[in-house]
């Protein structure tokens, strides 16, 4: 046990830093050419096509498989004293790290078939790029009901049973709750859950390394 709870410590404080890479370069770097034609859009996208691909890779990819590290050591710490609850979690944890790493293999191979395809088409093109967006912030991009679920359920059960610090599971709850109101499309929401969520991930990680047991 004390060598999974290590693991997912690791694997939860990894996950924020996935978060704030993201959001740096998201923010601060990223600069799409939102007001230029068509075929100035795919050529930056062209242009900036491994960069793009590495980005989704640990956005998506990588954290979900941070998550399936994770998933797994929440649950075994919890079972005992809310196995109902845990077991409830879990479900839902596994189902977000599937749709997680769907949603980057779909951005990923998206990008290169809109690419190939605006070489002929370039109007056709855009319009298979913004529907694969469209199905990526669906499934793990922009709503977190999944993941809000997970971390809301987990964290009322941690509270129930002591399994976690008491400020930490009020902390989950927030993120939680948060992340469900996200059915909202709202992106202040998403960057709350974002946000919080960056927090309560560190704080977990802390916790499960320094408290394996």
């Amino acid at each position: 046990m004390s060598t999974l709870q290590k693991t997912g410590g690791i694997a939860a404080i990894s996950e924020a830093i996935i978060y704030i890479a993201a959001f740096i370069f998201f923010g601060m770097i990223w600069d799409f050419p939102v007001d230029m034609t068509i075929m100035q859009k795919f050529a930056f996208l062209e242009e900036n096509q491994t960069t793009l691909t590495i980005v989704n890779l640990f956005m998506y990819i990588i954290f979900g498989i941070g998550l399936a590290l994770l998933v797994p050591a929440i649950y075994q710490r919890l079972k005992n004293d809310t196995p109902v609850l845990a077991q409830i979690a879990s479900i839902f944890g596994i189902v977000w790290i599937v749709l997680i790493i769907a949603s980057g293999m779909i951005a990923n191979i998206g990008l290169d078939a809109a690419l190939n395809l605006s070489i002929k088409n370039p109007e056709q093109a855009m319009t298979v790029w913004l529907t694969i967006n469209a199905i990526v912030e669906g499934l793990g991009g922009g709503n977190e009901i999944v993941g809000g679920l997970w971390v809301l359920l987990l964290s009322i059960a941690a509270f129930k049973g002591h399994s976690l610090p008491k400020t930490l599971s009020y902390l989950g709850i927030f993120v939680g709750t948060v992340g469900v109101l996200t059915v909202y499309p709202a992106d202040v929401l998403t960057e709350i859950f974002g946000l919080s969520q960056i927090i309560w991930f560190i704080w977990l990680g802390a916790y499960m390394l320094r408290s394996p047991q």
